[in-house]
Parts: C-alpha cells; structure tokens; sequence
C-alpha cells in the first residue's frame, strides 16, 4: 500500500510573496532508501517517491487519496500570528 503525506508548502527563505504556497501538495513517502558512503548521498530505487501531485484545495487532494487507496497523513498549515508593533515602543519602557 502506498503511503504520502497532504500538507501545504510554506513560502521559501528566498521569497517575499506568497507564490507557490495557496496549493496542496500529495507527495509519496518512500521508506526504501540506499545510503551511499562515498559522496554521503541518500538514494531509493522506488521512483513514486518523485512524485507530487498538487491540487486547489485540500478536500480534492483527500478525496484524491480515498478514491485511489493510498493511506495519507494530513498536515494543517500552521496559522501565523502578526505582533503590531510601534516604533516608538523601542524607546518606551
């Protein structure tokens, strides 16, 4: 049976904007990976583990993953708090 995880990508480092991040993402977890001691490299032969698929919501990609009997873990995109700050605050004490 195949395994995956349903989450929503956070915005990259190197980005201001938010491109990117408004899709759900199902990607394939692969337990079988290879380690080579040589470069340090970590490699698997099972190629689903390339693939991710994107969806617009979340309910399409968990309805996805039923309707095709793949066993998933879904992870909640984590809400971001906003601190209103002043800049006379950093002379107030």
């Amino acid at each position: 049976m195949k395994n995956a995880k349903i989450y929503k990508p956070s915005k990259s480092a190197m980005q201001s904007g938010k491109g990117k991040s408004e899709k759900w993402v199902l990607k394939y977890i692969s337990k079988k990976t290879n380690y080579n001691p040589l470069m340090g490299w970590e490699s698997s032969k099972d190629t689903i583990s390339q693939i991710k698929l994107y969806f617009s919501t979340k309910e399409q990609a968990v309805d996805y993953a039923n309707k095709n009997k793949i066993k998933f873990k879904l992870i909640e995109p984590n809400k971001k708090r906003f601190v209103i700050k002043s800049y006379s605050d950093n002379f107030l004490s």
